[in-house]
């Protein structure tokens, strides 16, 4: 199941190959400007908080408030971006975003902006960035060919990691010149940057599928996806082992800038662009370090390079150490991150990506939300010093564990669509909404194979489950010694019309060929509908 060997020597592509895509060189420049934007903001939100009283909670609650919308919103925007066209969904967020902004900027430009305000429209621009996220995550397999998907998701981190360079390090210098309302005022302008770039984009079709989900249907499905598929858990995990402990540096770094090295807003500045600094170069690194090292080896290096440095945050008070461990520390974050992101996007099949994605960006907010709000606890109760101490020890701990929970081997998962299911052959043809369906499949299994018949079947039973089923169960029958019976539920019939019209993978067509390996002849078929359904 799980490999930790060495990648295929096959030579990676380019990490800039993406951009020869003129469409999505457009959209990752305008998304580039917003991310800027975006770090921009939170750079003036915190340093507005930072001599309030408590200031330590206060200024980890602006990252919290930030991302906390993703972590409640991501899985309903997931369905919404499966259900609605990805482009008019963008746009009219994007928008959204801007009116944010811009009462931001009027009201601190007027000084009307308390704490409380603020945290409030800080998490009004999260919602934004929720309903944002897995709209974007799911349109780029559509503007790149597969090949170029990892690298994508380089170029990816690299957008959000030369915003967290030149975003905070901008923001810092105009604060110290202007104050904080023209840093919000250009947040503006970013995004209304993205929205027009949007506009002009004229995509295709930028549905999933051409007759689209229910929404609750659909919100369902994905969550049900995710609970019945090992990989992608185990993918989640590892994020969240390294996202805990890591978001201590992030969220706590304006007080280390300030109060234990005696830095100003621009200093932030400083110590951010050399996270960012690292960042980028990981981006542009990852193509080379997934062809070169097993994903295990390098997820356990960067774990401990990231719990290093760390440690030297903590223990260090000088400013030019501090720098010098921050850029393997901005490294290691974005290798790990986007390694996980480009593992999730490629294997989830395209009928649920935008719902997995949201998964994803669950974790990966509310690792960052969460813990951004204990490790500001932490530091308010006990010192900066001990908070990061014990944060860099769980990051070491965390790397350490990838011999017990280490990443599975993808390279040999087959993701696309299956089409070897027969035509239903049915006397009616009921209305999708009917529902639940019961599937009833006899199989004969002689003695010899009926151990390894049942244990093929556990595969046959995940993807039942991850493709629309809600219950499922293999019997034998008492009156035969060889009949087994698999009976599967679903909620209606349009969701087994979906198994059978792309949501089952090749990976899912193998496992059960497999469990076929062990029985006689073709099984035979039942599907049972409520006996209201009209005929």
């Amino acid at each position: 199941m799980v490999s930790a060997g060495p990648a295929s020597a096959e030579p990676p592509p380019s990490a800039w190959a993406p951009l020869r895509v003129a469409t999505y060189r457009s959209l990752w420049v305008a998304m580039l400007v917003a991310n800027i934007g975006t770090w921009m903001q939170t750079v003036g939100a915190q340093w507005l908080l930072i001599d309030e009283r408590n200031a330590s909670t206060l200024v980890s609650l602006v990252q919290t408030a930030s991302t906390l919308p993703i972590l409640l919103l991501a899985l309903p925007a997931g369905a919404l971006a499966d259900t609605l066209d990805r482009r008019r969904l963008l746009i009219a967020v994007q928008f959204f975003i801007v009116a944010v902004a811009l009462a931001l900027t009027l009201l601190t430009a007027t000084g009307h902006m308390p704490p409380a305000l603020l945290l409030t429209l800080t998490f009004a621009f999260g919602v934004g960035q929720a309903l944002t996220l897995p709209a974007w995550a799911a349109v780029i397999p559509d503007l790149v060919p597969r090949n170029l998907l990892q690298s994508a998701s380089g170029l990816g981190s690299i957008s959000v990691n030369v915003a967290r360079s030149v975003g905070p390090a901008v923001a810092g210098l105009l604060i110290a010149w202007t104050g904080v309302p023209l840093v919000f005022a250009l947040n503006t302008v970013a995004f209304l940057f993205f929205a027009f770039t949007l506009i002009r984009w004229r995509a295709g079709s930028s549905r999933s599928v051409e007759v689209p989900e229910r929404f609750t249907a659909a919100l369902r499905a994905g969550g049900r996806y995710v609970r019945h598929s090992p990989i992608v858990q185990r993918l989640l995990l590892r994020a969240l082992l390294f996202l805990v402990p890591g978001s201590a540096l992030w969220a706590l770094l304006p007080l280390i800038a300030n109060h234990r090295l005696g830095l100003g807003a621009g200093g932030y500045g400083v110590l951010l662009a050399a996270l960012g600094v690292g960042a980028v170069a990981g981006g542009l690194v990852l193509p080379w370090v997934r062809a070169k090292f097993s994903p295990n080896l390098f997820l356990l290096f960067a774990g401990l390079t990231y719990g290093t440095a760390m440690l030297v945050v903590a223990l260090v008070p000088v400013e030019a150490w501090v720098l010098v461990a921050l850029v393997p520390a901005g490294l290691a974050w974005v290798t790990v991150l986007s390694n996980v992101n480009a593992e999730i996007q490629l294997f989830l099949p395209g009928w649920v990506r935008a719902r997995g994605l949201a998964v994803y960006q669950v974790v990966f907010a509310g690792g960052q939300a969460i813990g951004a709000l204990v490790w500001g606890v932490v530091a308010d109760a006990a010192g900066l010093v001990l908070a990061h101490v014990v944060a860099g020890l769980l990051m070491i701990l965390g790397a350490l564990t990838v011999k017990v929970w280490p990443l599975p081997d993808l390279r040999a998962v087959e993701r696309d669509p299956a089409t070897h299911w027969p035509d239903l052959d049915l006397v009616h043809e009921p209305d999708p909404s009917v529902g639940p369906v019961m599937v009833v499949m006899t199989y004969t299994v002689r003695a010899e194979h009926r151990e390894r018949f049942v244990a093929a079947m556990e595969e046959v039973r995940a993807a039942r489950q991850r493709t629309g089923a809600s219950r499922w169960g293999l019997f034998r029958e008492g009156e035969s010694a060889d009949l087994f019976v698999e009976v599967y539920e679903l909620p209606s019939w349009d969701e087994h019309l979906r198994q059978h019209g792309g949501r089952l993978t090749k990976a899912d067509q193998a496992a059960e060929l497999r469990a076929l390996e062990h029985a006689e002849g073709v099984p035979q078929v039942s599907h049972l509908l409520p006996a209201e359904a009209n005929p």
